[in-house]
């Protein structure tokens, strides 16, 4: 259990935050690396999310359509975790949010969208690799479910893609370049539910760290960075962010 008021909290005006798969599993949306997560159950799903593989083959596209006809995210709402952080920046706090997941949870709880930095992505848009046409993901899945395994885009016949960032793809660097400028400018950077296993995004702890950033890690497993870390926290995300967030504000 964390304490009433950790001396952690005191003093902190600017706060940045990197969330991971673990935030939003209270909200029915499974991670990744847990005992029930996607490739834990599913290794060989990984091949489905690899940029290389869903360009070259027809049968990896038609399979990544398929599993996000029916993904929890279109279901999903936010929860505690998610909307404490909102809160904190609802209050005037100097909140930015970093976020690993496409599933666009952070955004629904009503906070500027200024404040929220999609590492990875979104999945509710989807462009087209030839000519750089969007869409809403929503719409090329009523396509799919239509009948169409592997929508082409209508413009121009190429190949569409959700907005995320599949294994092999390199992050925006501009994405990227102002996360790292948050990270350095904060005064306590808050991790919840990332294994930080995934780099560049992991790498952000550092930036904080080397500039003078309290780290706090929120997760229920080990990170290679807990080392770093002020305080590292193993409670129920749901318990733990909400009660941070109300020592924070």
């Amino acid at each position: 259990m964390i304490e009433q008021r950790p001396e952690w909290t005191h003093g902190v005006r600017r706060i940045a935050v990197l969330t991971g798969a673990g935030i939003s599993t209270d909200s029915g949306i499974p991670d990744y690396r847990g005992p029930d997560g996607v490739w834990t159950k599913d290794p060989e799903a990984v091949d489905v999310f690899t940029y290389d593989s869903f360009m070259a083959k027809t049968e990896i596209r038609q399979q990544l359509w398929q599993r996000y006809l029916g993904h929890a995210a279109w279901r999903a709402q936010p929860n505690a975790a998610h909307h404490a952080i909102a809160g904190l920046a609802m209050a005037g706090r100097a909140v930015r949010i970093l976020t690993q997941n496409i599933d666009g949870l952070h955004q629904r709880t009503g906070i500027a969208e200024r404040k929220v930095l999609e590492l990875h992505g979104g999945l509710r848009s989807t462009g087209c690799t030839s000519c750089d046409t969007k869409t809403a993901t929503e719409d090329v899945l009523a396509r799919v479910a239509a009948g169409e395994a592997d929508p082409a885009c209508a413009n121009c016949g190429g190949i569409l893609k959700p907005a995320i960032v599949l294994f092999g793809q390199l992050l925006d660097e501009d994405v990227i370049g102002r996360a790292r400028n948050i990270a350095a400018a904060s005064e306590l950077f808050l991790v919840v539910g990332s294994s930080l296993q995934v780099e560049p995004a992991a790498s952000l702890c550092a930036v904080a760290v080397a500039a003078g950033a309290r780290l706090v890690i929120v997760n229920r497993d080990p990170t290679p960075y807990d080392d770093q870390a002020t305080a590292v926290i193993r409670e129920p995300i749901g318990a733990a962010v909400p009660r941070i967030c109300a020592a924070l504000s």
